[in-house]
């Protein structure tokens, strides 16, 4: 599975569980509410803005929701000092 389909299942999975819409969680994690939507019809993203979606959705995932177990889960993010 590519790091691409990864991130769009995991977003998936997270509108489900918090029922937002596609765009509030693409502002969120982007800061670009048509992100995630140019993503899903074919469009491209840099491999560290994928990685830094995806640990943004680990380190603000629902609590009662579990992480898909066939995507690797990033470590808690370290806190810079």
């Amino acid at each position: 599975m590519s790091a691409i389909d990864q991130l769009l299942q995991l977003s998936r999975i997270y509108i489900a569980a918090e029922r937002c819409e596609l765009s509030t969680l693409s502002s969120r994690m982007f800061n670009d509410g048509k992100k995630l939507g140019a993503i899903e019809r074919g469009g491209d993203i840099q491999v560290r803005r994928c990685e830094r979606a995806i640990r943004w959705l680990s380190d603000n995932w629902p609590a009662t929701t579990p992480w898909p177990a066939e995507i690797e889960r990033p470590r808690a993010a370290e806190v810079a000092q």
